[in-house]
């Protein structure tokens, strides 16, 4: 208690107003019974009238080095009670924050009714009150995002019934007309319709994954994530995406490289990243992942050597449905289809509720030359 300024400045104050007062009870009582005996007898007194009033001051400086003792015990009484209110009433505060430090951690059976009477009860009954309604809220909000949720559940479900219906029609009637052989215009936007379906597809199924991500729905498994395992089974799914790109990749894992996390949304989110930075990677060029580890973390690096990221978009490149400049502008090809921008926000939010981090920057060569896109993924093994 004695670190706090307040209370050395007030455990100060007291003692010096107890000095004093010690000091100023003792001469105003000496001078005032110094008057009452009349001290100018002494000049015209006899002997003994003298000696007797020689004795009358020694008990006159006795009864004022009396009063100023009681004076100094007091004060002494009346800074020790202050002390140990004080002492108290600083242990009701920090008992009070190591309550709302609870609350804070998650904990939600709080009470701070358990003072008696006071300015801390008010103040105790106020902070409840408070933190009945932050929980209110919470549950609220917490309602809200499963209600979206299931919204988006039932909304994905009602989807994939129509959508799997014009996928088999259109097949049915793409392979009729092929086998006429004289509607090549209509075969090829037949194609091109199946195209679009699927990226309907896969758009509903990466809304309704951030959906659940953001309601809290989704699980998140704990465990070791090794980290060759982790970028193999990333690629595979984009093995032939890659060769009809004509787009290199090539990996450097570390021996031994893991962290704790969910393998399979990691694989989810690297394989978004790695599709990402193929299509943003021309024909010729080549895309590659590092992986190492440290006492910190691991780390995983992909880059690209493609156009990079314009730096008006580097801030907002893990929004959702955001589109940089050189996406809005550039035409849709068959591995590219002019992307919707939800990859990277799904690849951000997964990423995060593993407690990792995902930031996007651009290479540069020695003439400041931009010469590639780079992602970095961080799994801290502690957090500090």
């Amino acid at each position: 208690m004695l670190r706090n300024r307040e209370i050395r400045r007030a455990l100060i104050a007291c003692l010096l107003v107890t000095a004093l007062g010690t000091v100023a009870t003792y001469l105003v009582t000496r001078s005032i019974m110094l008057d009452a005996l009349g001290g100018a007898r002494i000049a015209t007194a006899s002997i003994n009238e003298a000696a007797s009033m020689v004795t009358s001051g020694a008990s006159v400086a006795s009864a004022a080095l009396f009063a100023a003792i009681c004076t100094f015990v007091t004060g002494l009484i009346v800074t020790v009670i202050f002390m140990i209110l004080t002492d108290r009433r600083y242990r009701a505060l920090a008992k009070m924050a190591a309550n709302l430090d609870r609350v804070l951690a998650g904990e939600r059976d709080i009470r701070l009714r358990d003072m008696s009477e006071g300015e801390l009860a008010i103040l105790s009954s106020e902070i409840d009150k408070v933190i009945a309604r932050l929980n209110l809220t919470v549950d609220e909000l917490q309602a809200e995002k499963l209600a979206l949720s299931d919204a988006l559940a039932d909304i994905s479900h009602q989807l994939k019934t129509p959508l799997t219906s014009i996928a088999i029609s259109t097949e049915l009637i793409r392979d009729r007309l092929s086998a006429r052989g004289d509607s090549e215009d209509l075969v090829e936007r037949l194609r091109l319709i199946q195209t679009l379906q699927a990226r309907v597809e896969d758009l509903v199924a990466a809304l309704l994954k951030l959906a659940r991500i953001d309601a809290g729905v989704i699980k998140l498994v704990c465990g070791a994530v090794d980290a060759r395992e982790l970028v193999r089974k990333s690629f595979e799914p984009l093995a032939i995406a890659f060769d009809i790109a004509d787009v290199r990749f090539s990996a450097d894992v570390q021996d031994g490289a893991s962290y704790e996390g969910d393998l399979t949304w990691s694989v989810e989110a690297l394989e978004n990243i790695l599709k990402n930075c193929m299509e943003h990677t021309p024909a010729g060029g080549c895309v590659s992942v590092r992986v190492t580890e440290d006492v910190l973390a691991c780390r995983i690096r992909i880059e690209d050597t493609g156009p990079g990221i314009a730096e008006s978009d580097l801030p907002h490149i893990f929004e959702r449905f955001y589109r940089g400049s050189r996406d809005a502008n550039a035409a849709p090809s068959e591995v590219n289809p002019a992307g919707v921008g939800i990859g990277l926000a799904l690849s951000k939010s997964l990423v995060t509720a593993q407690g990792g981090t995902l930031t996007a920057e651009n290479l540069r060569d020695e003439n400041g030359n931009v010469t590639g896109a780079a992602f970095n993924l961080v799994f801290f093994k502690t957090v500090v």
